[in-house]
């Protein structure tokens, strides 16, 4: 079984699940969103940021290709791409960090550390970048928008709580070691998610 992690772009965006590929809770704020939604235009917006995006700043996303079926994703990008993210009660999103805004494994390929892969991929993405770290916003109770990423996934796979809140902590990832990090990345990222325990799957799309 081969594994692949591609960027996101423009000719591979439609390999998204269906529902990801025309959501744009992350990428607009709430009044555009519901703008956008009653217009039938949510698909051409994603396609908009994604494209923005790419352009400006550079890879924002991950797809994760198993045998060459897409069987999962991330989504990130620094805070002032991602509107939604200061209508949370644990914002703002720290000035050195990314947002990893979601992260999903189709249910059917769950259970075989493809989400700390895709996480894995995201870090030496951005930290080749200069990034200091990457930050999520938990959903600690399972009943928040379906493109959150549950905490304890967040948790297993490196990342710690930096402000604690009932419903949607925020949570950060260090890619920085002392020995090098960027002299090394591969060694760090070992220590930060390769030896933790086996990860919660992520929530199905």
């Amino acid at each position: 079984m081969s594994r692949r992690l591609v960027t996101v772009t423009l000719d591979n965006l439609d390999d998204l699940p269906r529902r990801c590929r025309s959501c744009v809770f992350w990428e607009l704020d709430p009044v555009a969103a519901d703008r956008a939604e009653h217009a039938g235009d949510t698909a051409l917006e994603k396609e908009a940021w994604v494209s923005s995006a790419l352009l400006e700043w550079g890879s924002c996303g991950k797809i994760l290709y198993v045998d060459s079926v897409p069987a999962g994703f991330a989504l990130y990008a620094p805070p002032a791409y991602v509107p939604r993210s200061v209508a949370f009660p644990t914002s703002p999103v720290s000035a050195d960090a990314v947002l990893l805004a979601t992260a999903h494994v189709l249910p059917e390929f769950t259970g075989g550390g493809l989400g700390r892969m895709l996480v894995q991929g995201v870090a030496k993405d951005v930290a080749r970048r200069g990034v200091r770290a990457i930050e999520a916003f938990g959903d600690a109770k399972h009943d928040g928008p379906h493109c959150l990423i549950p905490a304890e996934f967040l948790l297993s796979v490196g990342f710690k709580t930096v402000r604690p809140h009932h419903r949607f902590p925020r949570l950060r990832l260090e890619l920085k070691n002392t020995l090098s990090w960027r002299e090394d990345v591969e060694v760090a990222l070992e220590r930060l998610l390769g030896s933790m325990a086996p990860e919660p799957a992520l929530r199905p799309v």
